[in-house]
């Protein structure tokens, strides 16, 4: 019974905690709108960019990002994958090859967008190697410029 207990608790704990990582941005667009908040789009190149699979690692994933976008922000995600097996559906592809064109002309990874929620840019920044409270404080400043 204790082991049901705390499968449970461990789950319930994922679930309040899990990101809901958006990827059509049309969609992020109209929730960004209905709840006021800011879009977070990022770019990254999830199987080759170390610095891409680091910020994941160590941002993304962390508890402290997952509780504050979930209160503050829409976030989005356009991966490049370069690996076969890690490819994306064509419509994705070409989904986040437009959002680079528009929001990511540099062709920089990985690359934070932070937009308004009307899709207007506020500002940029990519990897930094800081702890996910300092990130989250620097992307908050993007907001307050």
């Amino acid at each position: 019974m204790r082991k049901l207990l705390l499968l449970i608790a461990l789950t319930i704990t994922n679930f309040i905690v899990a990101q809901d990582w958006n990827y059509n941005f049309d969609n992020a667009k109209k929730i960004a709108s209905e709840q006021d908040k800011n879009i977070i789009i990022v770019f990254s190149g999830s199987d080759w960019c170390a610095p891409c699979i680091k910020l994941d690692k160590n941002i993304w994933q962390s508890d402290a990002f997952k509780k504050e976008s979930e209160k503050e922000w829409v976030i989005v995600r356009a991966d490049f994958p370069r690996k076969k097996a890690n490819s994306l559906s064509k419509e994705q592809t070409e989904h986040n090859r437009k959002l680079a064109e528009k929001y990511n002309v540099e062709g920089s990874f990985p690359l934070v967008v932070v937009l308004d929620k009307h899709g207007k840019v506020i500002g940029k920044m990519g990897f930094k190697n800081v702890s996910p409270e300092e990130y989250i404080k620097m992307i908050h400043a993007l907001e307050k410029k």
